[in-house]
């Protein structure tokens, strides 16, 4: 596979789109295999029955409604013919077990729901009679039910509420919810009166329109921002960076006069007690809360201090990031498809997710049957080498959504890297997008699955700790649970380095059209020599763009406010206002993560131009015009600061020939 340019050559030459060969071709075959994996589990639910489980509906007894049944050795009442029984009854819907979250009842295939309330057994009796559908257990004869004794745990309790079939999953469900209200304090915990909760589910259902029309609106805006960035980018990052230095120092002063304050004057505030007591606490907390400030002082210093070393370091490089920030608005202005780029990893995850929660949803209802020995009902489990499908289902989930989400990094690198090496803006092609999209399908998908595969090695174990510490929350001792959290934090910040160096190899391949190894290595490398560079468009790109998003959700906020204060109360609106503002910084952050990863690619592209060319006739520069700019400003600085050293070599020289004889050398 040639990791780590074992079969390349050691020294490698950039060739911008010049030549394409498949990338990682192994690791295609295996993701392949890996997704008829996926498909032959779906295909197992179905041929097992799961599927059709999970869809028509069971009863109790491993009888699936609406279908003849095959009888289940040792298990009774099973192989009954429920043809005309499409229907799943539960004799105590409102009995679940919040641990498990499943209804603990048993369940009956029924030819219909209930449609009003059934307050008696003479009631049951009735409904059985005039409709066909018979309530209770199916060794009890219906026009038999108001005198049989077992009627009080075979028949339902008493009243029936009326319920309705749900539309697809075939399940009869109590009109009025309210018997649900235990299940939903537990999983709504912020929730302690259930009128609060109806409240606020009446809000977002009343708000619907307003909802949906402020989520437009911060669509919009997103978009809107990605353009509006190229052209007050420097004035930002400037006004940005003076407001963090300014704060910092201003933040730093007023902790300094706090401790002084402290130390010179204090703080009278210990209760009434004996005077040597008093005096002995007011000593105890004086030196605590001085400590204190003294420590904040310190701290807040040091860390002001090394705030300025690094934007007097790097103050020059400030000038980069506003230039491949204005190229960045460029960018989006020439390839507008790019802002379609997260609708469409946004469907693509979203199909897949429900396909996943469906399949894994069959592999409830798959495996053999079971009698659980508490509640004597029928279940179905997946028992022996087939429970390591769950296992096999999950890991899928991880990595084919890694794996969406790098094509989406790897379709945007290919158009921004076609942009960027095309000499003549004019003559790129008309849908480089779709071109990016062509040659990452033809040519990159094993490098795409390997990086995926990469991220998903370190995602899944920090999944499994994050798991382990929330089951043992309250269980282990201090030690263990520090150490799950620093090992849980060790491995998010490897996955965020990881994500970085991956997005900057999917761009290194749609350069040269190399291995990911290989690409990774000459990524890492550039970004190496430009550490500084890296440094500042990360540190004060990423900022700029997180108050972005901020501003973009405020501004949606605060429109929800204004539209939903002339119709409710607040405690109404409340629930609308934070999915609002949730989503609409979600929007945000989809939309401008494109934007920040056009910048990572723009950076790349740069530092190779300017590392192999230099602007002479033959190796010309790709460069935009704004970047050129800051190239030939830098050169400026450049050939000032070699004259002004110089000159003091010169000035060095010269003192060193007018330099006098030493005393006593002169000639007589």
């Amino acid at each position: 596979m040639g990791c780590c340019g074992s079969s390349e050559r050691t020294k490698r030459e950039w060739r911008p789109l010049e030549d394409r060969s498949c990338t990682d071709l192994p690791w295609f075959l295996l993701f392949t295999v890996f997704c008829v994996g996926m498909g032959s589990i779906c295909g197992f639910t179905i041929v097992t029955g799961g599927a059709a489980r999970l869809v028509f509906g069971y009863d109790s007894y491993g009888n699936t409604c609406g279908q003849r049944n095959e009888p289940i050795e040792g298990v009774r009442l099973t192989g009954l013919d429920h043809t005309d029984r499409k229907f799943v009854f539960f004799l105590d819907p409102c009995n679940i077990d919040i641990v498990q979250r499943k209804i603990k009842s048993v369940a009956l295939c029924v030819s219909l729901c209930p449609a009003k309330e059934l307050k008696t057994y003479e009631d049951l009796k009735r409904f059985a009679m005039v409709n066909g559908s018979e309530l209770c257990s199916y060794e009890l004869a219906a026009h038999k039910y108001p005198g049989l004794p077992e009627r009080i745990d075979k028949c339902p309790k008493l009243p029936v509420p009326p319920s309705k079939p749900l539309p697809v999953f075939n399940r009869c469900t109590p009109v009025d919810v309210s018997c649900y209200a235990k299940f939903a304090e537990a999983v709504v915990t912020f929730v302690g009166d259930s009128s609060v909760l109806h409240r606020l589910i009446a809000g977002v259902a009343a708000s619907k329109e307003i909802i949906i029309g402020l989520c437009v609106l911060a669509l919009a805006l997103s978009m809107i921002l990605m353009v509006i960035i190229r052209y007050i980018s420097a004035v930002l990052v400037w006004i940005l960076t003076s407001l963090v230095v300014l704060g910092s120092l201003a933040g730093t002063g007023v902790l300094w006069w706090l401790y002084i304050d402290h130390r010179l004057y204090g703080n009278d505030t210990s209760p009434k007690l004996p005077k040597e007591a008093k005096e002995e606490m007011k000593a105890e907390l004086s030196a605590d809360s001085g400590q204190a400030l003294l420590v904040y002082a310190v701290s807040a210093s040091v860390f002001t201090i090394i705030l300025l070393l690094l934007m007097l370091f790097m103050r020059k490089r400030v000038a980069l990031t506003i230039a491949l920030f204005h190229v960045a608005g460029k960018v989006f202005i020439h390839l507008p498809l790019l802002t379609l780029q997260p609708f469409v990893t946004f469907l693509a995850l979203l199909l897949f997710w429900i396909y996943w929660i469906l399949v894994l949803l069959f592999l409830g209802t798959s495996g053999n049957p079971e009698q659980n020995e508490e509640t004597g009902l029928t279940e179905f489990r997946l028992t022996g080498p087939l429970q390591y499908l769950t296992w096999y289902h999950a890991v899928g989930l991880v990595w084919i959504s890694e794996f969406i989400l790098a094509c989406q990094q790897m379709t945007v690198a290919g158009a921004v890297v076609t942009y960027y090496f095309t000499r003549d803006k004019n003559r790129l092609p008309v849908t480089p997008i779709l071109s990016s999209v062509l040659r990452l399908v033809r040519y990159h998908l094993g490098t795409v699955a390997k990086g995926s595969f990469i991220i998903t090695l370190v995602k899944i174990p920090r999944l499994i700790l994050m798991y382990i510490h929330n089951q043992l929350k309250g269980r282990e001792n201090v030690c263990a649970r520090l150490l799950l959290k620093m090992c849980i934090c060790c491995l998010w910040c490897l996955e965020k380095c990881l994500n970085y160096l991956n997005q900057n190899a999917y761009a290194a391949t749609a350069i040269n059209s190399t291995s990911f190894c290989t690409s990774a290595r000459d990524a890492f490398v550039i970004l190496v020599e430009n550490a500084l560079r890296v440094a500042t468009i990360n540190a004060i790109g990423d900022f700029v763009l997180f108050l972005a998003k901020i501003l973009i959700m405020t501004s949606t906020a605060f429109a929800g406010v204004l539209l939903l204060n002339y119709q409710r109360d607040y405690t109404e609106w409340l629930l609308p206002l934070i999915i609002v503002c949730l989503f609409s910084f979600l929007v945000a952050h989809c939309f401008l993560s494109i934007f920040e990863i056009v910048v990572d690619v723009l950076f790349l592209c740069f530092a190779i131009d300017t590392k192999y060319n230099d602007g002479t006739p033959g190796k010309e520069f790709f460069m935009d015009k704004a970047l050129m700019e800051f190239v030939e400003s830098s050169r400026r600085l450049g050939r000032a600061a070699e004259r002004g050293r110089s000159r003091v070599k010169e000035a060095v020289s010269e003192g060193a020939e007018m330099k006098p004889m030493a005393p006593g050398t002169s000639s007589a």
